[in-house]
């Protein structure tokens, strides 16, 4: 009589054993207790499991590979929603087994991916791939592999070639009280997730190694925090005291900025001075940054920096490359600048439809990227400042230098720029043309040390002020936490209200300028909004048009 028994459970583990005629003594390693078993020898199927994960959005989901090795005829099949990489994942496994001259069984072989139902994409799936197929030969322990989480490619002569996400997958396996097994390359940036037990192995033969005992690994040190590099200073600006003023304003409350002038009148220059005199990244918003930058595979040599962000995009940027997409769901710019600076220059040159797919993520900091086989969000808290010229020429205001369709060409020009999507920008500013006594002017007192100081005071009065909420700066206040902090005075609300019915603002532009008012009394020092503060936000204001 022939019977199939599922025994040895222990942490995923199972053995199934199609059995006859003889008698064994089996122990069950989770009670304890004996059992006998018929069995028959070379009728044996092996199942090992091995934990990795999928990458969606900035989540990390437990997958786990099944690898059954059953009689049959030779076959070595991958099964559970894999793409064409997981696919391709078992010629690399076979040629990494090859080269530690190991050769699979003549058997039928069976990967499963689980949960099947859920989309696999990536080459990480090759060494948890091959781990779980020497687990079922009996190369490997299985159980060993049970405590901890798997990523890596394979190339084909065992090495461990990088895979983005390592840096999610290691939080995760934190989070479930896991190691980590990744490429030696990626063992810094696993590290930086605290206290979890990172393997990083160079080729797939080291790996084996550790688990016999030959060749203990060293756990991976976290990578180097690189000096930040701040780029131009704000005292190579001649002149453009106004906008210095805005840009300051700008990186003290975290708020959107827009620069109006002609060609070489110094937009360019003051947008690249914005990053040094913005505070650097606490530990929490560094890690943020960093497992964005893990996801997208630009986290290069585990370097964890607390600089913040500098993105910026050519105007012939796509939608997906803006805002994230793409076959494989991967974060755009603006999700790539989060906690940062995304710098548009030449704003009505970038395609309308493009510029009006940032509504959502310059109103919500988050990017919800929705196709027919993914839906992920991504983190988009980012401060935007854009660059456009007055018209298609740049010399709108010069008779002299104007081109002949003007001024109708400047409505065309900046008919681009959408009305709500200007109004989600904070400051409006003109930024004039330089004259040859601003060009002679020797280099101002005042550089982007001194203004950083002042940044860093009012984020530091934002930051006690808020700490109890879900905000880091004045651009994220709402609510009853706008009513609370950021309503002025009865001469302040005096003068907004007239300002609301003179310039028609909108409800957002009306909550708008009570953030800037807040940012603005924060650079004074005081507690409470005044007039003067008010009066100030408003004059950074875009007026609608008039009939």
């Amino acid at each position: 009589m022939v019977a199939t028994i599922l025994t040895g459970f222990r942490s995923g583990i199972a053995r199934v054993l199609t059995v006859a005629a003889k008698w064994r003594l089996m122990l069950d390693s989770t009670t304890g207790r004996r059992h006998y078993f018929r069995y028959e020898i070379g009728a044996t199927l092996m199942v090992a499991l091995v934990q990795t994960v999928a990458y969606l959005g900035l989540e990390a989901r437990g997958v786990e590979v099944q690898c059954q090795v059953a009689p049959g005829l030779p076959a070595f099949n991958v099964v559970g929603l894999p793409d064409k990489a997981v696919a391709e994942s078992r010629e690399r496994v076979r040629a990494a087994i090859a080269a530690m001259g190991l050769s699979l069984p003549p058997k039928r072989i069976t990967v499963n991916l689980s949960p099947a139902d859920l989309p696999k994409a990536g080459s990480h799936y090759d060494l948890p791939i091959a781990l779980a197929l020497l687990g079922a030969m009996g190369i490997v322990d299985a159980e060993t592999l049970v405590s901890y989480i798997v990523v890596g490619e394979l190339s084909l002569d065992g090495r461990l070639a990088i895979t983005p996400g390592v840096l999610l997958a290691a939080l995760y396996a934190s989070g479930k009280n896991l190691g980590l097994i990744c490429p030696a390359s990626q063992g810094s940036e696993a590290a930086w997730a605290g206290d979890v037990e990172v393997l990083a192995p160079t080729n797939l033969l080291a790996l084996l190694n550790h688990f016999k005992g030959q060749s203990i690994l060293t756990p991976p040190e976290t990578g180097p925090a690189p000096e930040p590099d701040y780029g131009p200073d704000l005292k190579d600006v001649k002149g453009q005291e106004t906008a210095k003023r805005a840009l300051e304003i700008a990186a003290a409350g975290g708020h959107n900025l827009l620069m109006n002038g002609p060609p070489g009148s110094g937009k360019s220059l003051l947008a690249s001075c914005l990053p040094g005199i913005l505070p650097p990244l606490s530990p929490s918003e560094a890690l943020e940054v960093s497992m964005v930058a893990s996801v997208a595979g630009t986290l290069e040599g585990g370097q964890m920096s607390r600089q913040r962000p500098f993105r910026a995009p050519h105007h012939s940027a796509s939608m997906a490359a803006l805002v994230g997409g793409g076959l494989k769901v991967r974060p755009g710019e603006v999700s790539m600048a989060h906690l940062g600076v995304l710098f548009l220059d030449e704003l009505p040159e970038f395609q309308r439809p493009v510029l009006d797919s940032l509504r959502q993520p310059l109103e919500t900091g988050e990017v919800s990227v929705a196709r027919a086989n993914a839906h992920v969000t991504f983190p988009a808290r980012v401060q935007m400042v854009a660059a456009m010229n007055p018209c298609r020429c740049g010399h709108l205001g010069d008779a002299s230098l104007a081109c002949s369709r003007a001024p109708r060409c400047a409505a065309d020009y900046q008919a681009k720029v959408s009305g709500p999507l200007l109004d989600r920008i904070d400051l409006h500013i003109e930024v004039e043309a330089l004259s040859a006594a601003d060009l002679t002017m020797p280099p101002p007192a005042e550089d982007s040390g001194i203004v950083a100081q002042r940044v860093a005071q009012a984020r530091s009065l934002q930051r006690q002020r808020y700490a109890g909420l879900d905000a880091r700066t004045n651009t994220e206040i709402d609510g009853d936490a706008l009513e609370k902090y950021a309503t002025p005075d009865e001469p302040g609300r005096k003068l907004l209200a007239q300002a609301a019915e003179a310039m028609r603002l909108s409800a957002r532009g009306y909550t708008r300028v009570l953030r800037v008012s807040r940012t603005i009394a924060d650079l004074a020092g005081t507690e409470a909004v005044g007039r003067i503060h008010v009066a100030e936000a408003l004059s950074y204001r875009r007026q609608a048009p008039r009939n």
